[in-house]
């Protein structure tokens, strides 16, 4: 009997032991206050009547006091034990035979076991759910997996420590498992999932990157480092920013990449609408999107002003891309390239750093400790330290700090010292990314989304373009288009996605007007965030998942997602 059970019966004894006490009581002042002597049994009846408020029958009414106040006592004690106390115990009796429960085992075959639950976590699994992956997340905590249950999610309930936990998610036959704890409940888990599937690939995060070996030893085939993630994706955004390199892109076809382009303040393009712009007339090349302080739009409004704050997402040949990377630098940075400013010396300023330097790009490191590596001592946020680190005279600042709090108060300083410095951030929480671009940030990477992304890109074997972004650039099959024109299809406003280009025998075409028709045979390459994907899978009918591919390939396939983020 657990503590519920128990207090719910020690509170019918206590209404039963109060009924009846009510009931010899009122025996006797009916037999020696009124004259008129009744049963026990009516007693009873009596006082479950004034409990209940229901009547009194024949007895009423009283002539004596002593009965009156009785009878009050009676109907008050009711109102107490009945009417307040009781719904404490009833309601949650209800409310836990209403409510559903998470599965203690599953059937799945083929999927992916996510043992434990984080922020990356979800990011993985939204993009399982939009490429199609069957997936399970494994939890000991019942309650966290009814939430998650009621929201929708692939859960099933039981220790993932233990192999009979594995046995429940059915690892013996899922593809791959991933380990999303801490450090050392990875290690068991690992060690208990290799119990279940001594095959089954084991695909881990450390916290710890010195405990990467440990991790492997209990069975791990993969280990990843967030926070070394997270240093890679902050440095080549900086060396992205500062030069006119491309940065990272991804083939689609011949000589037709996607690519993201940040618009630097003072360049040709900071200030001015989409159409006032004319990417399209003066490039040639096509903007797919664009993220407005972090948040973003497919296809947007051609009146829609770009400024420091928006990275446009485009595609187009190579060459196209790079003249447009011109019109989007300022001109007089171009030339006048000074050294990367690095806050924090931590895991990921220290992985930053590394990065600048196997690109030979200067740079400057700011910590509060006085440690091997860092080039002035101080805080950030203070202007005399940004003055002593050369701030001025720097290309761009990486915070790569450890609080998000300190990240933006140091974001607002240094944009206050210096208008046109491009700071690159980072933060632990996704919700700290919109108050970092409204302090000035140009470029905010949250670690939980960026390791996330990181994890989905291993698990599916794809090409991600940009870690951080939250958009799904997608080949797929969508015979149930063929016949309808481009705009007849109104695919954006149907599913959030854009179509940026069609594969069709070998060829990419991707100057696509209104009336371009669809055939059955046609590879499409879509864009749009994972619920925007997801949309688009449901509206063809693609069951299909993403298969293992090189970007560049000719040969048609269902469903091969290249991930923007």
């Amino acid at each position: 009997m657990n503590t519920q059970q128990r207090r719910a019966a020690g509170y019918f004894v206590l209404l039963a032991v109060v009924a009846v006490a009510y009931a010899l009581v009122y025996q006797w002042g009916m037999a020696h206050l009124e004259g008129r002597p009744v049963t026990f049994i009516h007693a009873l009846e009596v006082t479950v009547q004034s409990f209940t408020s229901t009547g009194y029958g024949e007895d009423a009414p009283w002539t004596t006091a002593p009965m009156h106040v009785l009878v009050i006592l009676m109907q008050l004690t009711g109102v107490v034990l009945l009417v307040l106390t009781l719904p404490l115990f009833a309601a949650p009796w209800v409310e836990r035979r209403l409510e559903v429960n998470p599965p203690t085992s599953v059937d799945e075959e083929d999927h992916v076991v996510v043992a434990g639950f984080s922020a990356r976590g979800e990011t993985l699994i939204d993009e399982l759910a939009a490429a199609g992956v069957p997936y399970v997340v494994l939890l000991e905590d019942r309650e966290t997996a009814r939430e998650l249950y009621t929201d929708g999610r692939n859960v099933v309930v039981g220790d993932p420590e233990t192999t009979d936990g594995f046995e429940a998610a059915n690892v013996s036959v899922a593809r791959s498992v991933v380990l999303d704890d801490t450090d050392e409940r990875n290690a068991m888990m690992a060690l208990s999932a290799r119990g279940v599937h001594e095959g089954v690939r084991i695909v881990s995060f450390a916290e710890d990157r010195d405990v990467a070996t440990y991790l492997e030893y209990a069975g791990a085939d993969e280990v990843l480092s967030p926070n070394d993630i997270l240093g890679h994706s902050l440095a080549d955004k900086v060396t992205s920013a500062v030069s006119t390199d491309l940065g990272e892109t991804v083939d689609i076809g011949e000589d037709f990449v996607v690519a993201e382009m940040p618009i630097q303040s003072g360049s040709d393009l900071d200030g001015v609408t989409l159409a006032e712009s004319a990417i399209r007339e003066r490039t040639g090349v096509n903007v797919i999107g664009a993220w407005f302080e972090g948040a973003f739009v497919g296809g947007p409004d051609p009146g829609r002003v770009i400024d420091r704050n928006t990275i446009l997402l485009v595609a187009g040949p190579t060459e196209a891309l790079k003249d447009l990377k011109e019109l989007t630098l300022a001109e007089h940075r171009v030339h006048t390239r000074g050294p990367v400013v690095v806050a924090g010396h931590g895991e990921v300023g220290s992985t930053v750093r590394s990065v600048l330097d196997s690109e030979g790009v200067e740079n400057t490191v700011v910590d509060v400790e006085d440690k091997q590596g860092v080039d002035v001592v101080g805080d950030i946020s203070d202007p005399g330290v940004l003055s002593e680190a050369g701030v001025a005279d720097a290309t761009a600042l990486v915070l790569a700090l450890g609080d998000d709090t300190s990240t933006v108060f140091s974001t607002l300083v240094a944009r206050e010292e210096v208008e046109e410095l491009d700071i690159v951030a980072r933060v632990d929480e996704v919700g700290s990314a919109s108050k970092l671009y409204a302090a000035g940030a140009d470029y905010v990477l949250a670690l939980a989304t960026v390791s996330g992304r990181m994890l989905a890109d291993t698990i599916l074997g794809e090409n991600v373009m940009s870690l951080d972004t939250g958009v799904t650039i997608v080949r797929t099959a969508a015979p149930e288009l063929a016949g309808h024109t481009l705009a007849g299809a109104d695919v954006r406003s149907r599913t959030g996605c854009t179509v940026i280009a069609v594969e069709r025998d070998g060829e990419v075409l991707s100057d696509l007007d209104p009336d371009f028709e669809f055939r059955e045979d046609d590879t499409l390459v879509v864009a749009g965030d994972d619920e925007a994907v997801a949309a688009f899978n449901e509206l063809v009918g693609n069951e299909t998942e993403p298969t293992d591919v090189d970007a560049d390939s000719s040969t048609p396939w269902a469903s091969d997602a290249i991930r923007s983020g």
